[in-house]
């Protein structure tokens, strides 16, 4: 392709025939997991009897860079809608890890009190929360009604989509940004480069942009289809990644994982002041042994997911025969595993969630299983647990043995088992 200058896309909406990186023609089809609704777009009762729109979910490659993505782009207001029911604070694991994450950060950068943190997609302000604690200034940008509880907790928050004239704005108000960071939102954004564009203008002179998405490898060879819903238009490798970012002027000078989602990797960018670290070059001669350059790593996923799909049913069907089946967690990953599977309420009589969360009381997109407190469904005694929250079941699953539960737990990622 050299040579050849295609356009880069600026906002991607509806079906798309382009990659979102490079925009070349060149997508292609890994798996078609059918049509979806969106995996937060929970229902109220009084919502069962009335039409549910469910879009494509298709997994692709662009055989030009190599980047992941889907081919649908959902309306981003759709998406993330003021009633948004995520809340980071819910898990102590993310908690824990933004703590180390800012508190790396602001060793590392040599923050004090006159800099500016900015959080993009800062959800509750749990992250921000972490430089506070060190004396940094700090400013979150979150579009749902969410902001109103990062607000009400003390962390200063524009309740807005993120874009090149928020961008502005918040400069006139607050100055420029040392360090900007976007966890678990840099796959979601359907103007992807307007929004590198805006955060250049944040940034100052010296600024860094940290960047945490889930991390290709990991869904490729722990089989992490769950993974693989609408708010993820994009999942990154470090190639295709580092290729995105210099195209808007930024440079990636050390990259990492982080076991975080069921794996995530973690970049750090700034406009080229700093040596590139070893760690990269690293990356990607691994991305490069492991089959993600050449696509045989895309191959072997399809022909995983559905063999795992397979097992799933077969063990919950067994189960489901010597009694009741809940689920545990609800969160936007275990949509696509319920529809994907095809697991209502016949097989999953519903989902536990912690007290406080905003999911209980509603249903499952598309497959309608209620969500109820976790409590409440525990005191049921169901013989089996389906744990939904997989990704996070090494701190959930001995809780639950200590306080009690003698029931089995079926695990359905990487590789459907029963313990």
């Amino acid at each position: 392709m050299s040579g050849q200058t295609v356009p880069l896309p600026e906002v991607v909406r509806g079906a798309l025939t382009h990659c979102q990186g490079c925009g070349h023609e060149t997508l292609e089809r890994i798996l078609d997991l059918g049509h979806h609704p969106p995996c937060d777009s929970l229902l109220m009762p009084a919502q069962l009897d009335e039409p549910e729109v469910a879009y494509p979910l298709r997994f692709c490659r662009c055989t030009s860079c190599g980047l992941a993505q889907i081919d649908y782009a959902v309306d981003p207001e759709i998406l993330f809608f003021r009633e948004y029911p995520y809340r980071t604070a819910m898990t102590r694991l993310l908690r824990d890890h933004f703590g180390v994450l800012t508190t790396e950060a602001t060793q590392r950068l040599g923050l004090g009190a006159n800099d500016l943190a900015i959080d993009l997609g800062s959800n509750d302000g749990t992250l921000l929360q972490g430089f506070q604690a060190h004396g940094v200034r700090v400013l979150g940008v979150e579009p749902t009604g969410i902001a109103d509880i990062a607000i009400a907790n003390g962390v200063p928050t524009v309740n807005a989509f993120f874009s090149e004239e928020v961008a502005d704005q918040i400069v006139a108000e607050h100055g420029h940004a040392s360090v900007i960071t976007g966890t678990n939102m840099f796959a979601h954004v359907n103007n992807l480069y307007p929004m590198l564009r805006a955060v250049s203008t944040l940034l100052g002179p010296d600024g860094v942009f940290v960047s945490e998405s889930h991390y290709l490898l990991d869904l490729l060879e722990d089989v992490q289809y769950d993974t693989i819903y609408h708010e993820h238009l994009r999942f990154y490798a470090l190639r295709p990644l580092m290729a995105i970012l210099e195209r808007s002027g930024f440079s990636v000078f050390d990259a990492e994982r982080s076991p975080t989602h069921g794996g995530s990797i973690r970049i750090w960018a700034d406009r080229g002041q700093r040596e590139p670290g070893p760690r990269i070059a690293e990356m990607l001669q691994l991305e490069a042994e492991r089959g993600l350059d050449d696509g045989s790593a895309f191959l072997r996923f399809r022909e995983n997911v559905l063999e795992s799909k397979r097992q799933l049913l077969e063990i919950l069907v067994e189960a489901r025969r010597n009694g009741r089946i809940l689920g545990l967690g609800a969160p936007g990953r275990a949509s696509t595993i319920l529809n994907f599977v095809g697991l209502g309420p016949d097989v999953v009589e519903a989902t536990l969630e912690l007290d406080g969360s905003l999911k209980i009381g509603q249903y499952t997109p598309g497959t309608h299983v209620p969500i109820i407190e976790e409590q409440a469904g525990l005191a049921t005694n169901p013989e089996t647990l389906l744990v939904l929250s997989w990704h996070i079941g090494e701190e959930i699953v001995p809780k639950l043995r200590e306080r009690g539960f003698k029931g089995k737990f079926v695990i359905p990622l990487p590789q459907p088992r029963v313990l």
